[in-house]
């Protein structure tokens, strides 16, 4: 039986790997340090080989592809959802949609680049929250940041701002999300001062930002909301004006798949 002897490795070769090793190292260094300017790159590109631009395309292809997938991840933490749901085998049957507006129209997301709300309105268990989280999920994966809150954490939230005195600073960082997603409006009782910062929430978006509300309200009971008809009057305006009502029916999903039957 033969002796088994690891390869020679002739000493130019070793030579051209340590070699390697430390130019990597010092790129490594110099990128840490050197954010790219378009006319360099323009005078290195001018005497660059074929090869050269094709490693520096691959490269930079690379970087943009990665950078957004850090922005998707970022916002899809920041926006505070409290379940991953996706319309990946979300069951549309129960909603009934108005008769110009359909499924295609919410998936497309073009109501949030137009500003419009939506309500999605039916009973508990039928599905409204996972569509909200749903299409606010897919709008954080094309760039677009979000904000989830129930209505009570949301006023909870506001609240607390006022408190602490940087309310204006939190309804600025609030209007700064193209889509704001409202859950469970009308399910907790909110008083007379939530209400106020809730109104102006709502007043601020108006025509800048989008709005999915979910509630098992219908408008002619979001006075007893808000606690003045005056104010959930000035809302549903603004809502009408620019927005869309969904409509749920049927059962609760979750009573249907109850295992306490």
């Amino acid at each position: 039986m033969g002796i088994h002897r690891p390869p020679v490795v002739m000493p130019d070769m070793k030579r051209r790997r340590a070699s390697t090793g430390e130019k990597i190292e010092t790129i490594m260094n110099l990128a840490r340090r050197l954010p790219l300017t378009r006319q360099i790159l323009a005078d290195q590109l001018a005497n660059a080989t074929p090869t050269q631009m094709e490693f520096v395309e691959e490269w930079m292809n690379a970087e943009l592809e990665s950078r957004e997938r850090s922005k998707r991840s970022r916002l899809l933490k920041q926006a505070g959802f409290p379940a991953d749901k996706e319309l990946d085998g979300y069951d549309w049957t129960p909603i009934r949609f108005p008769v110009d507006y359909g499924r295609q129209r919410i998936e497309s997301l073009e109501f949030i680049s137009g500003h419009e709300d939506l309500v999605l309105f039916g009973p508990p268990g039928t599905g409204k929250t996972h569509l909200a989280i749903a299409l606010g999920r897919n709008a954080c994966r094309r760039g677009m940041p979000v904000r989830y809150h129930t209505a009570a954490s949301l006023v909870m939230r506001l609240l607390r701002a006022q408190t602490d005195n940087r309310l204006d600073r939190e309804l600025a960082m609030i209007g700064r999300t193209p889509l704001l997603i409202i859950d469970e409006l009308g399910y907790v009782p909110i008083d007379e001062e939530g209400s106020r910062l809730l109104f102006q929430v709502v007043t601020n978006a108006y025509e800048t930002q989008s709005i999915i509300y979910t509630t098992n309200i219908e408008f002619s009971g979001w006075g007893r909301i808000f606690g003045d008809p005056n104010m959930a009057a000035a809302i549903i305006d603004r809502t009408v004006h620019h927005g869309r009502m969904i409509r749920f029916e049927g059962e609760s999903w979750r009573k249907t798949h109850a295992l306490m039957q």
